[in-house]
């Protein structure tokens, strides 16, 4: 059995999706291989065949383009239209059609409208994206379509008219909010660890919600196939998605699921019905990786930074170690990726955080949401971080979350925290891949449609946040060979993928024990690290005997950018190293590789950048702390020459005597610096021990 996972795993004619599927069997649920074999070869009928030789998911032409040495496919996997709760009381009316639309570079128009119902401007990408998934909230998707569409069983219901803004609501904007979206719950007490259904809207079983919900999916999962280019030309992919949106006690603690094709599941699992993340990964073992379908899927959390520790904190310690081992593997087979920033703040590292041993990271102040006054949560949780409340974790940056997963697979043989690394807008706009700092228009309908409202530090609603300090987000960059669904998953799968705050840098970060110094100058650097090494996302390869310490390519190069608005030049390129120490602390170090501190600066008057920088970076890099018998995540961070942030360029846009006080005395860096993060490279010395000896 251990043999014919072995054989799936390397791609021996199977995608490896369906060899996680087949390993998650094996390894959790003990199902019989006969039944995923047959599932396999079902999966491969009448379709078409890449030119990898691999067989489609589903049923399209093949690609006519494809680079065995994969390049980089620019999308998004969070974004939000008119069907999400939210985004509706905001006022957005981009429907999923129109997400799609704007993400293949069609023009759409924003909030406000008029009373003629048009639109009072407008939203266009200045690059198209290659792919991208809608996430629209389940939780209340059913209470929302119930509502908003005239002839529904629940439109004149009175709840329905308090959600519209039509009655009720009043005591302030913020009051407002919560008493429209109270009306679609029997009660939406901000503190509340589980909302539910209201019966006036659902009815006790909840049935004319399910089933609304249901249609919607139905819809959402049309439109995304609408707008799939299933043609040989492969111009454009979407994926069939959705957003568990848990937030207990106002900690976010959603999850962003992602389909391999359209064989997916009758319905969402929305956390209103099921409110233990592991109810979620769950349904989707037994409704999708189990049902004999083809279906697969995987799950992204996002926005840990806001999660009050409670992402990544380990639930059920007090279960058995084998159930726990089980619920280890389950999440670790189907949560692989993480979104590492977005418009509500960064979540890759902090500095002084409890139990840490670091130098400061000069970088770590990235975009930070919380303030340095907010308490640490020690190795506890708290709640509240949406009302810019409660304590702050370790766990809530990734760069920690990484070495949390050596101290569970110390704990318990499992390493549950393995994510690669995505950045995404979940922008509310229904505007994918919106990111330009340039062209920012905010991402949430009504409450920041002008320049006035971004640039004010009154509270926003709900997260009692001020919008200045949004930023328009970030991209997912996946290395595939193809842009079809089943090449990007396979490559998702694999976590050969990497975030950008919104440049579209480019970074390649391969790892092994033999590369040769001079590497960076052949015109075979990306073959060579493939053939000798592996590439991010993957576990270092077996150590020869005598090999002292791992080595890792490292190559960028700059966003290009477009006329009129070039790209950045690039400052540094960094490894960022973490292990865990025998006291149980953990620890990081961060190595600049190529490039490195320069005289960059940008003209605060004009935004114009000064100074030198690089259009690539390329290093050859040895870990010169290498310990052969400890755990290690790698992973590469490059760092653009400073630019000025939006709120500079819109300040700078206004007349002198316009400007509001955020322009003369900034709550926000003036500046920021881009950058790109790639996926980990692990080392694990428990797999090494046997070559070694």
């Amino acid at each position: 059995m251990d043999i014919l996972v072995d054989r799936l795993r390397d791609g021996s004619g199977f995608s490896l999706g369906l060899a996680r599927i087949l390993g998650l069997a094996v390894i959790v649920l003990s199902m019989d291989v006969l039944i995923f074999e047959s599932r396999v070869h079902a999966g491969e009928t009448e379709t078409a065949k890449a030119k990898s030789g691999h067989a489609y998911s589903e049923n399209r032409e093949a690609c006519a383009a494809r680079d065995p040495l994969r390049r980089a496919f620019w999308g998004e996997l969070h974004i939000h239209s008119a069907l999400s709760f939210d985004a509706s009381m905001w006022d957005v009316r981009g429907s999923a059609d129109d997400v799609y639309r704007f993400a293949k570079g069609e023009q759409i128009g924003l909030a406000p409208y008029g009373p003629d119902g048009k639109p009072l401007r407008f939203a266009q990408l200045e690059r198209p994206l290659d792919f991208a998934a809608l996430t629209d909230h389940a939780s209340y998707q059913g209470e929302v379509a119930l509502c908003t569409r005239k002839g529904s069983a629940r439109y004149e219901a009175e709840g329905c008219k308090i959600f519209r803004g039509e009655t009720g609501g009043s005591g302030g904007e913020a009051a407002g909010f919560v008493a429209r979206a109270g009306a679609i719950t029997s009660s939406l007490d901000p503190r509340s660890e589980v909302p539910v259904r209201s019966s006036e809207l659902c009815g006790d079983d909840n049935k004319l919600c399910l089933e609304a919900m249901a249609t919607v999916w139905r819809e959402q999962q049309a439109a995304a196939s609408r707008h799939y280019d299933r043609t040989s030309a492969c111009s454009f992919t979407t994926f069939n998605a959705y957003e568990y949106t848990a937030t207990p006690g106002l900690a976010k603690v959603h999850h962003n699921v992602i389909f391999r094709n359209d064989n997916v599941p009758a319905s969402p699992t929305a956390w209103v019905d099921y409110p233990d993340v592991y109810e979620l990964w769950g349904r989707l073992n037994e409704q999708c990786l189990q049902a004999g379908t083809g279906c697969d899927v995987l799950t992204v959390p996002h926005n840990s930074n806001l999660s009050n520790g409670r992402m990544f904190t380990v639930t059920g310690r007090e279960l058995p170690l084998e159930t726990q081992r089980a619920r280890a593997r389950l999440r670790a087979e189907l949560e692989i990726l993480v979104e590492i920033s977005q418009v509500k703040g960064d979540s890759e590292c902090r500095n002084d955080m409890y139990g840490v041993v670091s130098d400061p990271d000069e970088f770590c102040a990235f975009e930070e949401w919380r303030p340095p006054t907010a308490p640490d949560c020690v190795e506890g949780t708290g709640s509240g971080a949406l009302a810019g409340q409660g304590c702050v974790s370790r766990l809530d940056y990734v760069r920690n979350v990484l070495v949390e997963g050596f101290r569970e697979q110390e704990r318990i043989g499992v390493n549950p925290y393995k994510l690669g690394i995505i950045a995404a807008t979940d922008n509310h706009n229904a505007t994918p891949g919106d990111v330009e700092e340039y062209s920012y228009q905010g991402w949430h309908g009504v409450e920041d449609a002008t320049v006035a409202q971004r640039l004010s530090t009154d509270s926003a609603v709900v997260a009692a946040i001020s919008n200045v300090i949004s930023s328009p987000g970030g991209l997912a960059g996946i290395w595939a060979e193809e842009n079809s669904r089943d090449s990007l998953f396979d490559a998702m799968e694999k976590r050969e993928v990497f975030g950008t705050s919104g440049p579209r840098m480019t970074a390649r970060f391969f790892g092994g024990w033999d590369y040769p110094a001079n590497l960076c100058k052949s015109s075979d650097l990306v073959e060579e690290g493939y053939a000798q090494g592996v590439p991010m996302g993957s576990d270092l390869p077996p150590r020869p005997k005598g090999a002292a310490a791992p080595s890792f390519v490292v190559s960028a190069l700059r966003d290009p950018g477009i006329p009129g608005q070039p790209g950045g030049l690039l400052q540094r390129a960094q490894v960022i190293k973490g292990w865990l120490g025998d006291d149980g602390q953990f620890h990081q170090k961060v190595y600049d590789v190529a490039g490195g501190a320069n005289e960059a600066s940008v003209d605060l008057d004009t935004c114009a950048p000064k100074g030198a920088g690089a259009d690539s970076l390329c290093s050859v890099w040895s870990d010169p702390d290498f310990d052969p018998g400890r755990n290690a995540s790698y992973y590469v961070r490059v760092i653009e020459n400073p630019s000025c942030r939006w709120t500079q360029r819109q300040c700078i846009a206004l007349p002198p005597d316009s400007r509001p006080e955020v322009c003369t005395k900034p709550v926000v860096p003036q500046t920021i610096q881009e950058r790109l993060w790639s996926s980990p490279i692990w080392y694990d010395p428990s797999a090494h021990s046997k070559e070694e000896g």
